[in-house]
């Protein structure tokens, strides 16, 4: 890599920061996980990396955090770290430093992406230049959208859609939404579609049906909904990917998302066949009057291993 245009990126969650170089071209370096809790924040953390590169200089970075930026003061959703970006610009000695939320990284990586790392589920052609929605299901509901400016470059929204009201379709969901109403209040988006999210709907499902619940992680109910060997599992997938079409169609409609829907996340592609063959596409359509609008609208699973380095990487190309 060209020493003199190096940038530094960072993927920060609760747990690790990824870190890696991107040089002039866009190319991304090989990445180094640190564990968070090892440094007292991100300028700490960074600096073992770079000294791990020859102690590379990078001129700018893009960080992507798992919490809301609202400001110079970062504050990490699951994390201990309290950080100032201008702070850990000069730290790094970097001529600009650019955070972002990670699914606003994750949803710049969009326009960067090659038929290798998506999978089309039903829609026609997306219409150029016309605004695109992105969300996915992980530890929570990450939702962004792309909007372009008037030279056409694409602007990431930060947004905090995953908390939206969980609306019902049928009588089940609403029996099921009542139940976890009753538990949290507010029931959003994120508490039946993320991976919390499906053990939530398990465990409400098994209630409303009045069975006890014999599963207590994610991972076991999505294993025993796939291979179909407990029926409540089963129900409780069923009912995550179609809820998923559900808010996918509404986060359409309220951005005009005709340049596409991209589900993101690291949840669905580990399940991609199921996905597919579930009810997601039928109730993204399912709107009433906006039927055949929507139905027009491609959607695509996004299969990349890390679309917020690849997002972050096009962050750092802007000048």
């Amino acid at each position: 890599m060209t020493e003199s245009k190096l940038s530094l990126i960072a993927d920060m969650g609760g747990t690790n920061v990824r870190f890696a170089l991107v040089d002039e071209s866009g190319a991304i370096g090989p990445d180094m996980v640190l564990q968070c809790a090892d440094f007292a924040g991100p300028d700490d953390a960074a600096k073992v990396f770079l000294a791990a590169r020859g102690d590379a200089k990078p001129v700018r970075g893009a960080f992507a955090v798992a919490s809301p930026v609202t400001g110079d003061m970062i504050e990490m959703t699951n994390s201990s770290w309290r950080f100032s970006a201008h702070h850990v610009q000069r730290q790094l000695g970097l001529a600009e430093l650019k955070v972002v939320n990670d699914f606003t990284a994750a949803a710049l990586s969009v326009p960067h992406l090659g038929p290798a790392h998506l999978m089309k589920l039903g829609g026609f052609e997306a219409v150029p230049g016309a605004p695109i929605a992105v969300l996915g299901p992980g530890t929570g509901l990450g939702v962004s959208g792309l909007v372009a400016d008037s030279s056409g470059r694409w602007i990431g929204l930060a947004t905090e859609g995953g908390h939206v009201t969980m609306a019902a379709t049928d009588d089940t969901e609403a029996q099921v939404l009542a139940h976890l109403r009753r538990r949290f209040g507010h029931v959003s988006a994120e508490r039946v579609i993320s991976g919390p999210g499906l053990l939530n709907l398990y465990e409400a499902v098994a209630a409303v049906q009045g069975v006890p619940a014999s599963y207590s992680t994610a991972e076991a109910v999505s294993s025993h909904g796939l291979d179909g060997s407990c029926p409540i599992c089963r129900q409780a997938l069923s009912m995550f990917f179609a809820m998923l079409g559900t808010v996918a169609g509404n986060l359409a409609l309220s951005l005009g998302a005709r340049g596409g829907v991209y589900v993101a996340g690291g949840i669905l592609p580990r399940m991609a066949q199921a996905f597919f063959a579930s009810e997601f596409r039928r109730r993204f359509e399912a709107k009433g009057r906006f039927a055949g609008y929507l139905s027009a609208i491609p959607t695509w699973l996004v299969t990349h291993p890390e679309p917020a380095f690849a997002g972050l990487a096009a962050l750092t190309a802007e000048a």
